[in-house]
């Protein structure tokens, strides 16, 4: 392509991710007012859940649509069904309507996150990959920290529906950039068919699973865990022999995609049950409005850009091995820090500790990605990469999911053994003027050990993608040519 369609292409995606980043933490914000209005403490997760498992679980079936059918096409219709999501969620008056129009934004949210970095990844070489990651990560970070201040602002001065139309302008100049401005590359000569039996097998097993865990203990549950396992089983025997698998059973046979994986599993159930729940330890337990909710989960993503940005500077010399061990450390120790939070602690204190974790996932991730990317073939590359934002995503669905039903457990048993009405949690999540003074401390400290219980699950998962980071191998990046070009020489 040449450099003005690059350029507004480069635009397009950088809007994308504007906009993939923003929802989380604009959401993640609102959250607590949104179920205080519309529904119970119950369905807190679910309207994490719905949007996440739609997103998970098209991912994969994004990569390899755009492999065989194109980017720019499949780019268009992921970014109408997010934009046709977004205004319906504005519009919802339940929490019902609500968690189906969060379903709908996520199923098209899989496709974008992805396809943004599969349009980096065929644009640029390793070299130029490296330093425009820096820059993606920069306008990623951006709106990741205008995120929760626009959200909270938002929710405070005029009302959390805005949250969702405000994806509207934005996502409708990114599609036409990228409609106009993109030219396909050559993708082979076969069209091999989508692996729909697989993506439906993966769906399945997936929904079961999450179904099973959000009412964790109950003989239901343990059916459809159960039934989970029985599909996912089904699922490795019909990819195993499909020509062409939605699930690159393949591609895990390389030591550092399946390192990789592992890793984003892990990291992404720590991460986006820590942005999940943290808003609401901060509104309902230290009784702060969502503006300061905002603030106080910035600093994370604050950390994730500028450690994005001079990691990926220091990929080709330091490597991304001895990166991505440095960053997980941090993170795990972010992570661990955050379980001695308690009802007395300084929003300060929190601060500094999701900083940490921001810090961690900025070293790792973004290298992990462009090790990945280097490393398979080209023809694998939509595959691949979709195939890490399956798995961070894949993370934080179950990570969220178990959380929730943590949480609801655990403050369902304190209010028991303290007397309170449940119905109480409502005062916490959305308080009238002046309703301050009458809330019960015995509920807000229910709510505080119910919310550790959430930040210590998130160590643990912190912690074992730590280890997992100890089998990345060490081999040289070297990028991969097609097959009409002459290789590139070494990037040392």
């Amino acid at each position: 392509m040449s450099r003005n369609r690059i350029i507004l292409v480069t635009i397009g995606v950088m809007l994308s991710l504007f906009l993939a980043s923003m929802e989380s933490t604009v959401v993640a914000t609102a959250m607590p007012t949104i179920v205080g209005q519309l529904g119970g403490l119950e369905h807190y997760s679910w309207v994490f859940s719905a949007y996440m498992l739609a997103s998970t679980t098209s991912v994969p079936l994004y990569g390899k649509l755009s492999d065989i059918y194109g980017r720019r096409r499949i780019y268009v219709i992921a970014m109408a069904l997010f934009l046709s999501g977004s205004v319906m969620s504005g519009l919802a008056n339940s929490m019902t309507q609500l968690i189906f129009a969060r379903a709908l934004q996520g199923l098209g949210a899989g496709g974008i996150m992805p396809l943004a970095f599969i349009l980096i990844g065929e644009m640029f070489n390793l070299q130029q990959r490296a330093k425009m990651q820096g820059l993606f990560s920069g306008v990623w970070g951006f709106s990741s920290i205008a995120g929760p201040l626009l959200g909270g602002f938002l929710v405070d001065q005029f009302t959390w529906r805005w949250v969702f139309y405000i994806n509207v302008a934005p996502g409708l100049i990114a599609a036409a950039l990228v409609a106009l401005a993109w030219r396909e590359q050559a993708q082979g000569h076969e069209r091999p068919k989508v692996d729909y039996l697989g993506a439906a097998l993966l769906t399945s097993s997936v929904v079961s699973l999450l179904l099973g865990l959000m009412e964790f203990g109950s003989f239901n549950s343990w059916m459809l865990i159960a039934l989970a396992v029985a599909l996912f089983i089904a699922l490795m025997w019909v990819e195993s022999r499909a020509a062409d698998p939605i699930l690159p059973i393949g591609l895990f046979r390389d030591r550092l995609f399946a390192t990789a994986v592992t890793h984003g599993i892990f990291t992404g159930w720590a991460l986006f049950g820590s942005i999940s729940f943290i808003p609401l330890f901060v509104q309902s337990v230290m009784g702060t409005s969502a503006t300061q909710a905002g603030i106080t989960i910035t600093p994370l993503l604050l950390g994730w850009v500028t450690a994005s940005i001079i990691g990926m500077r220091l990929i080709l010399t330091v490597g991304h091995r001895r990166l991505g061990v440095i960053g997980t450390s941090v993170f795990a120790t972010g992570a661990f820090l955050m379980t001695w939070i308690s009802a007395g602690s300084s929003q300060i204190t929190i601060m500094v500790f999701v900083t940490m974790m921001g810090i961690g996932m900025g070293l790792s991730i973004p290298s992990f990605l462009v090790a990945v990317q280097t490393n398979v073939e080209r023809r694998n590359l939509g595959t691949a990469t979709s195939m890490l934002q399956f798995s961070r995503s894949m993370g934080g669905t179950l990570g969220v999911s178990a959380m929730g039903a943590a949480l609801s457990i655990r403050l369902a048993s304190n209010l028991r053994a303290s007397g309170l009405d449940p119905k109480l949690v409502t005062a916490l999540l959305d308080p009238l003027p002046g309703s301050e003074i009458v809330v019960n401390a015995g509920l807000r400290l229910a709510m505080a050990d119910s919310i550790h219980l959430v930040f210590i699950i998130a160590f643990i998962s912190a912690a074992l993608g730590l280890a997992a980071v100890f089998f990345t191998p060490h081999q040289e990046l070297r990028e991969k040519a097609p097959e009409s070009e002459p290789s590139l020489a070494s990037m040392d």
